[in-house]
C-alpha cells in the first residue's frame, strides 16, 4: 500500500459535485490523426513506467488514515481512453467548448483517477488530445514529467509492445484501517526528526545574528499575510460554484516575455502574472465593477520539487499570494508591483524549508484533514479571487506517434469560492494561457481572456522604448 500524502489526500478529500479536482491539458497536433487503436496500443506500452496510471485510490474506513493507492484488478484501459470528434472543420472555438465539457466532468473515483480523449476532426487536419488527471496525483510540474514520459523526442521513436500485466490482490479494509492506524502512531516521530534534520540543514541557521536575520524575515512574511487578510479585494468576484466550466486559451511568445524582463526587470513568471492582472481589471471594467485602489488576490502555487524527485506523480508545492492592482492604469507600475510582492515571497520562502511546513499537515490526523478540507474548499471565502500558475514546459518539439505536438493549454481545477484559474505553459517558444471559469458566473470569460493578450501587447509596447535606447 502507497498512502497519500495529506497534500495528495487533501485534493482528493475536495473532490465534490461542483468541484472536480482534476487538472488537464489539451494538446494540438499536426495530422493525420492516428487511429484509436494506436493510441490504446501505445499508452499500454508505457503504463509500466507509469504504474499510477493502474491503481485505484482506496479509502480508509471511517477516515482513519488517508487513502492509499491499490491495484485496480478490474483495470481495463478502453474505459480511459475515449474517442470523439468535432465536425469538420473543427475551429477553435468548438475545440475549446468540446474540453470545457469534457474538461468539467467528473473522473470516476472509484477507478483509476485519468482520462485521455483522442478529438478528430480539427481544421488544417489537426487532431487534439484531452487529457485528465485527478489533483491527488499530480501537481503542475509532476503533469509536465508525466508529458514528458507518454510523448517522444524523436518523431520515429520505437515503442514496447503491451506486456501482460499481473495486479496485485488489494487489502481487505480492515487491514487497510490496521496499517492507518499503525501510521497515525509512528508518522509524528518520524516527522518530528525530519523537521530538526532539514531546520539544522539551512543554510545561515547557525548563530545569534543569523536566527535574528532569519526571524526577521519570517516575522516581515507573517506581517504581510496578516496585511493581505485585512486589506479588501474584489469579492464581487468570489461565490458559489457550479458544476459546469467554460474553458478558453490565450497565448504570447517566450521571445516577447523575455523582450519585456529585460526592458523593465523582474522575472518571466512576474510578467505573465502582470498579463494576467490586466485581464482581471479588463474584466471588471466591462461589469462596471472596477473603482480606485481595487485588488484582486491571487494565489500563486509554487513548486518545492527537488531535482532528484523528478518523475514522480505526487504534489509538492507550496503558495503565495500577491496582490493584483487592478486599478493601476499604468502597465509598468502593475508589474513593479507584482515584481516588488514577488520578490518579498522569495525571500521568505528561502528563510525556511517549505517542504517541512507543508509536510507538516501529515501530522494532522486523517479525519480532521477530510473535515477540514472539504469545508474550505467546498465553501465560499472573500479573500482569494483566482489562482495562478506558471509551470515551463520544454522548450523543444515533443511527438506522439510521429505527429508533432504544433500547442498545448493547461487546465487547472475551481474550488473555495474562486471563479477564475489561469494556467500558464511554456512550450517549443509559446507561452499558453489556459482560463478556467464557472460556467454560470463567468460568460464574458472572452473579455478575460482578450484582457490577457492586451496586457501582454501592452507591456511589450511598453518595453520597447527602453529596449531601442
Amino acid at each position: 500500500m502507497d498512502r497519500m500524502s495529506a497534500m495528495d489526500a487533501g485534493f482528493f478529500f475536495a473532490e465534490g459535485e461542483t468541484t472536480p479536482m482534476h487538472v488537464g491539458s489539451v494538446a494540438v497536433f499536426d495530422g493525420p490523426a492516428p487511429s484509436y487503436g494506436d493510441v490504446v496500443r501505445l499508452l499500454l506500452g508505457k503504463l509500466p513506467e507509469v504504474p499510477r496510471y493502474r491503481q485505484r485510490a482506496m479509502r480508509v474506513p471511517l477516515d482513519l488514515g488517508r487513502p492509499v493507492w491499490v491495484d485496480d484488478p478490474h483495470f481495463q484501459i478502453l474505459y480511459h481512453v475515449r474517442h470523439t470528434a468535432v465536425p469538420r472543420p473543427g475551429s477553435d472555438e468548438q475545440l475549446r467548448n468540446l474540453a470545457g465539457r469534457v474538461l468539467g466532468q467528473r473522473l470516476d473515483l472509484s477507478k483509476p483517477l485519468w482520462e485521455l480523449w483522442l478529438v478528430e476532426g480539427l481544421a488544417e487536419g489537426r487532431w487534439a488530445m484531452i487529457n485528465k488527471v485527478h489533483h491527488a496525483m499530480v501537481d503542475g510540474v509532476a503533469g509536465t514529467d508525466l508529458m514528458q514520459l507518454v510523448f517522444d523526442l524523436d518523431p520515429a521513436a520505437t515503442h514496447p509492445e503491451p506486456q501482460p500485466w499481473d495486479p496485485q490482490e488489494p487489502p481487505s479494509p480492515a487491514a487497510v484501517a490496521v496499517e492507518a492506524l499503525t501510521d497515525a502512531v509512528a508518522r509524528p516521530v518520524r516527522r518530528f526528526a525530519g523537521v530538526a534534520r532539514a531546520a539544522a540543514s539551512l543554510p545561515g541557521w547557525s548563530g545569534a545574528g543569523a536566527l535574528a536575520r532569519q526571524a526577521g524575515v519570517l516575522g516581515g512574511a507573517a506581517a504581510n499575510v496578516g496585511r493581505q487578510l485585512v486589506t479588501p479585494a474584489a469579492s464581487s468576484l468570489n461565490g458559489r460554484l457550479g458544476p459546469h466550466r467554460r474553458w478558453a486559451w490565450t497565448h504570447t511568445t517566450v521571445d516577447e516575455v523575455r523582450r519585456v524582463r529585460r526592458a523593465l526587470g523582474g522575472s518571466m513568471n512576474d510578467v505573465v502574472v502582470t498579463a494576467v492582472a490586466a485581464g482581471l481589471r479588463d474584466l471588471l471594467a466591462a461589469r462596471g465593477e472596477l473603482t480606485q485602489g481595487l485588488l484582486v488576490r491571487t494565489m500563486v502555487p509554487v513548486s518545492i520539487r527537488r531535482p532528484t524527485e523528478r518523475g514522480t506523480l505526487n504534489n509538492q508545492i507550496s503558495a503565495v499570494f500577491v496582490d493584483l492592482p487592478v486599478a493601476e492604469p499604468d502597465a509598468t507600475a502593475r508589474l513593479a508591483s507584482v515584481r516588488s510582492q514577488m520578490d518579498a515571497n522569495k525571500r521568505a520562502l528561502s528563510a525556511y524549508d517549505p517542504r517541512a511546513v507543508t509536510g507538516a499537515a501529515d501530522l494532522v490526523p486523517a479525519p480532521l484533514l477530510a473535515a477540514a478540507v472539504r469545508t474550505l474548499l467546498r465553501s465560499g471565502q472573500p479573500w482569494v479571487q483566482a489562482v495562478t500558475t506558471n509551470v515551463p514546459g520544454p522548450p523543444i518539439p515533443l511527438f506522439v506517434l510521429g505527429r508533432h505536438l504544433r500547442s498545448l493549454y493547461p487546465y487547472v481545477p475551481l474550488g473555495s469560492g474562486v471563479r477564475f484559474s489561469i494556467g500558464i505553459f511554456s512550450y517549443e517558444g509559446v507561452v499558453s494561457f489556459g482560463v478556467t471559469a464557472d460556467f454560470d458566473a463567468v460568460p464574458d470569460i472572452d473579455v478575460l481572456v482578450d484582457g490577457i493578450a492586451r496586457g501582454v501587447t501592452e507591456l511589450v509596447a511598453a518595453a520597447e522604448p527602453v529596449l531601442t535606447v
